[in-house]
């Protein structure tokens, strides 16, 4: 079995079944030294990830057989592997279902490699798989409603001690409002704090996110307590948040 290595690149896999566009990006990306492997459909995406330490997944929704959203689906339920979907094209649904199944991001279809790989590079920054070194988090643990989130280990743990998985994506939408707890961040200025304006400004894609993490928090949605919506399109964290 092979060993991951901090030296290591980071092991991407491509799952699409169109030959020419998985060719394409494994050579693109292993020019940008990625490890990658490319496979054609879910069936072989399964068989590879148990020993491939994966530390993203590239995937296109419309496949023949098992659809890239059930494998979504299944990925999200069994781990918290970072994903990037490959969308056709004006489909705003199938994005909307995929970043509400847990994707932390998406391209779409025909897109621009370079565009992919900036996606991919931010998707492992927040997934903390990047290779740059982050300065060490002054705070031990932060409290906030019986929540504790711990930066250093990525972890959330709720009233109870027990812990609650984050995606990247939400470990980093919960510190972008508990960094500026009571005050309104409208969706431009979240769209900024986690994935900067070049991403493109689909504004639904931070009220899904919200709604996954308000999920995550126990937190209902028409009665909630800890992330309320601001009339004119904001969300606040509605607590005091205690710095251990």
């Amino acid at each position: 079995m092979e060993t991951q290595t901090a030296a290591a690149p980071p092991h991407i896999l491509v799952v699409d079944d169109d030959r020419e566009i998985r060719d394409l990006l494994a050579k693109f990306l292993e020019r940008q030294r990625f490890r990658v492997t490319a496979v054609r459909d879910a069936r072989e995406a399964r068989r590879a990830l148990p020993n491939g330490h994966f530390q993203l997944v590239v995937l296109d929704l419309m496949m023949p057989g098992e659809s890239g959203l059930d494998f979504a689906r299944w990925l999200r339920s069994t781990s918290n592997i970072p994903m990037v979907m490959l969308t056709a094209l004006g489909e705003e649904t199938d994005r909307i279902i995929g970043l509400e199944l847990g994707a932390d991001d998406y391209v779409a279809k025909p897109f621009n490699p370079r565009e992919l790989l900036a996606r991919v590079r931010a998707v492992l920054r927040r997934a903390g798989e990047s290779t740059e070194k982050r300065e060490p988090s002054p705070a031990r643990g932060l409290q906030f409603g019986g929540w504790t989130l711990e930066p250093a280990r990525r972890l959330l743990l709720n009233p109870d001690g027990v812990e609650v998985p984050l995606t990247g994506g939400e470990y980093d939408l919960l510190v972008a409002l508990l960094d500026r707890a009571n005050k309104v961040l409208t969706r431009d200025m979240l769209l900024d704090l986690l994935r900067g304006r070049q991403a493109g400004p689909f504004d639904r894609a931070i009220d899904v996110a919200i709604s996954r993490l308000r999920r995550k928090l126990e937190d209902d949605g028409r009665h909630a307590q800890l992330i309320k919506a601001v009339r004119g399109g904001g969300y606040v964290l509605a607590a005091e948040v205690v710095r251990l």
